[in-house]
């Protein structure tokens, strides 16, 4: 018998209202050791802020997080999955959409959320995950030739502080 999502997932996530901050998103993966926070309205799921987003989204542009609202910076309209769906359907999506983590939803209300880290320690076909990881991994930057010093987007204080010291 195939495993289904259900069997898998965190179930009752910690989501937030799409007016709570990046600040308190950021609260939430600390406290509960999480790297995503679904973002709903009025019990519907509208999107995903992750820990990368915040990076992105906040961190790197030297925004205050308490003043961006999670509806300005969550990714809307994720991928979904039910958690009738088999493994094997979750990982396909994972790997076509290259994300790390899908919401369950029944319906439109959320009722859990699957890792890839939960079909690593759940599915039976190891290969299929690590092909699935490496889909998902895939980008312009990790398949660039000249990977000999940092990017070129890398302010120029950090490419000093990485630079040989001549020893």
């Amino acid at each position: 018998m195939a495993k289904l999502v259900r069997h898998v997932m965190t179930e009752a996530p910690r989501s937030l209202d799409e007016g709570m901050t990046a600040a308190d998103a950021a609260g939430i993966m600390r406290n509960f050791d999480v790297g995503v926070v679904p973002v709903v309205r009025d019990d519907e799921l509208i999107g995903l802020v992750t820990d990368r987003d915040l990076v992105i989204r906040v961190v790197a542009d030297r925004e205050n997080a308490t003043a961006i609202r999670l509806g300005d910076i969550a990714t809307a309209s994720p991928v979904t999955i039910s958690p009738d769906a088999k493994l094997s359907e979750a990982r396909e999506l994972m790997a076509n959409h290259r994300v790390r983590r899908l919401p369950v939803v029944k319906g439109s209300a959320l009722v859990g959320i699957v890792s890839l880290g939960d079909l690593a320690l759940n599915d039976s076909s190891e290969r299929a995950v690590g092909e699935a990881l490496e889909e998902i991994s895939r980008s312009e930057a990790t398949e660039s030739v000249n990977q000999s010093g940092p990017d070129p987007g890398t302010p120029e204080r950090v490419r000093d502080a990485a630079a040989p010291t001549g020893l």
